[in-house]
């Protein structure tokens, strides 16, 4: 029954959906941006096109070239130190690995809170976006119930105006009116 349950509510949950539609709504926003950032590269792109022209080579090549031979002499310092400092002792490094997997659990932990909170945002963001798109919806599906559905005036003087033994007939489609009323009231109360 557990199982049952937890399918149920699995498959009954919309926070996945909401989600879907949150990511969506984000993802139209942020390419809106779009159009805007390459006007900004349009403008932008002749000052830098002519920056490089004008740079000279010979000076590029001389910053690169100490560039590389600081970042090198670094780096050596830096193995140097650390292959001196390393330390042989097996207990030692065995609680620094002990120390660093708890570490490493305790960062996973905090990213997998992270990760759920932000979960939680898209999905309400995307619950706000349905629900929005629904209440648009439900206007449109009322002015169509309302174009759609005839006037109960001019239904009545036809049903007055049948036979009385053809007037079982009738009783299907009286129903399949009913049938249609509760749409309508179920999408007018949600369109205020």
């Amino acid at each position: 029954m557990a199982i049952t349950d937890d399918l149920r509510k699995t498959l009954t949950d919309p926070t996945p959906l909401y989600f879907a539609a949150g990511t969506a709504d984000l993802a139209v926003q942020q390419a809106k941006k779009v159009p805007a950032l390459i006007e900004q590269l349009k403008a932008e792109a002749p000052s830098r096109i002519e920056a490089v022209r004008n740079t000279d080579p010979k000076t590029v090549q001389e910053k690169v070239t100490t560039q590389a031979k600081e970042a090198q002499a670094t780096v050596q310092a830096k193995v140097t130190e650390v292959i001196g400092n390393l330390d042989t002792d097996l207990k030692k490094l065995g609680e620094s690995a002990q120390d660093l997997a708890l570490r490493s659990v305790g960062v996973a932990a905090e990213y997998a809170v992270k990760a759920r909170e932000t979960y939680e945002k898209v999905a309400e963001h995307g619950e706000q976006t349905v629900k929005a798109w629904r209440g648009e919806a439900a206007e449109e599906i009322a002015e169509i119930a309302v174009a759609v559905e005839p006037e109960p005036e001019t239904a009545q003087p036809a049903a007055e105006s049948e036979p009385k033994a053809e007037a079982k007939k009738p009783a299907p489609a009286a129903r399949k009116a009913t049938a249609r009323k509760p749409v309508a009231k179920k999408t007018t109360p949600s369109a205020k």
